[in-house]
């Protein structure tokens, strides 16, 4: 599925609905939940989450609203191995079929392991 194609399928609201839903199981999941808590605080995660949406909003539709640079904020995560980018991606994916359906989360999971490949090789991790 092409960004036009997405756009049309995708709307903000459903973008919202998988990052906070998404992150909703992050906070409690064994793997990540102690990365995330270890980095931010409980007070922060609504701008975390608002940041997130605007991310999601410019690699999932092209909107443009997100300005800021993923690679910094990933790559000071020593403790962060291959198994948290495999489990990231199981719970993402999983969290977008249940959200947004098979079809968009098929679009969804290929841009994310895309992104993932490229911090991991970028992290030294592949």
């Amino acid at each position: 599925m092409n960004v036009l194609e997405l756009q049309a399928e995708l709307d903000e609201p459903g973008i919202e609905r998988l990052v906070h839903a998404f992150y909703g199981v992050v906070q409690s999941d064994p793997t990540l939940g102690p990365v995330f808590r270890a980095r931010i605080a409980e007070d922060a995660w609504p701008n975390h989450l608002e940041k997130m949406c605007r991310f999601w909003s410019t690699i999932l539709r092209g909107t443009g609203r997100y300005r800021g640079n993923p690679m910094a904020a990933h790559l000071p995560l020593a403790t962060v191995t291959t198994t948290h980018f495999e489990r990231w991606l199981e719970l993402f994916v999983a969290t977008a079929r249940t959200e947004l359906g098979d079809r968009i989360a098929a679009a969804i999971e290929s841009r994310a392991v895309r992104m993932g490949e490229h911090l991991q090789r970028a992290m030294g991790l592949t």
